[in-house]
């Protein structure tokens, strides 16, 4: 698994509307700010995650994003898998985006990143956006 920039500007701007969601809907230009990330770039990703139902939208005066679920209940895993797809190594040992690759040849190679995907799988759906921003 290789987080793209997508998915890494995506953590940051959940990670920024979870620790601003008492402000109701925050800009775009506000979260790039503070985050650091092109606000074009960030405008796209908001969609994809509003598409997905991570955050709602208003336009106009007092408009921006907001969470549109609990971010206890928002995990890493299954933003990433939203922009970037398979959190495994290979598509021979991914659950969700399985594809047979060279490796499937062998047994103790798909073993290996098997053990490999389940560490990081782990890790990332026991992460939530709660937990990332403190709360």
């Amino acid at each position: 698994m290789k987080l793209s920039t997508r998915s890494e500007y995506a953590c940051l701007a959940l990670i920024d509307l979870t620790q601003h969601r008492e402000e109701g809907y925050v800009t775009t230009p506000a979260i790039a700010e503070r985050q650091g990330v092109p606000r074009q770039y960030l405008e796209q990703i908001l969609l994809i995650l509003k598409r997905a139902g991570y955050v709602r939208s208003r336009r106009g005066t007092g408009g921006g994003y907001r969470l549109a679920r609990d971010p206890a209940s928002i995990s890493m895993a299954e933003v990433i898998r939203v922009l970037d797809g398979a959190l495994a190594p290979v598509e021979s040992v991914s659950r969700y985006f399985y594809e047979p690759t060279p490796i499937s040849r062998s047994p103790a190679l798909l073993e290996v990143f098997r053990e490999i995907r389940d560490f990081a799988s782990d890790k990332l759906e026991s992460t939530t956006f709660a937990d990332l921003a403190g709360e």
